[in-house]
């Protein structure tokens, strides 16, 4: 989304695995994720939990592509839930994944001339399909089995959460000097 043409393309992101700088800002996405997701969360319910573990994925997804974003989804779920003893949801790891490959894809393909709907799609269908569809499927069918009735105010609570991901990722990206140092980050030498 920030770099030029030649990096708007599939293969240019997925060569961002191979950049080393690209690896290491993915690992410390990962451990913000987990942070923010398993150590400063704030659980209303079993089903509620109010916390920015999915900023870094989607932060993830934005800046470095849809293969990135998904990478940094799918570590951090899995070892957040090592890390917290919990046994892993595959559902919800999925969930995890596709919130980083969801960012990604729609920061690639739509809205590229208007960054703030850019980024508004990008965390909402995110969201939406990740973490209200994905996750909340896992979470209802298998164990613990929650109860579509708690379900529900997931919706409410991820608005909130979205609104609040979509005014940081913009205010970092309206930062000329965080987004010189990201461009230089996506180049590879």
């Amino acid at each position: 989304m920030i770099t030029n043409n030649s990096n708007n393309t599939a293969a240019a992101n997925l060569r961002l695995f191979g950049n080393v700088r690209v690896m290491i800002i993915s690992g410390l996405l990962v451990a913000l994720s987990i942070v923010f997701g398993k150590f400063l969360a704030f659980n209303i319910t079993d089903a509620i939990r109010i916390s920015f573990e999915n900023l870094p994925v989607i932060m993830a997804g934005i800046f470095f592509g849809p293969f990135v974003g998904g990478a940094v989804g799918l570590g951090a779920d899995i070892i957040g839930s090592i890390l917290k003893g919990y046994s892993i949801n595959p559902v919800v790891a999925l969930g995890a994944m596709s919130i980083g490959i969801i960012s990604g894809l729609v920061s690639m393909k739509l809205f590229k001339k208007n960054q703030s709907l850019n980024i508004a799609f990008s965390v909402g269908l995110a969201h939406l399909i990740g973490s209200l569809l994905i996750k909340s499927a896992g979470l209802h069918f298998l164990p613990p089995n929650m109860p579509f009735s708690l379900l529900v105010y997931r919706i409410p609570t991820y608005i909130g959460i979205g609104l609040m991901e979509f005014m940081i990722i913009s205010l970092l990206l309206k930062n000329r000097a965080f987004t010189s140092q990201l461009e230089k980050l996506c180049k590879r030498k």
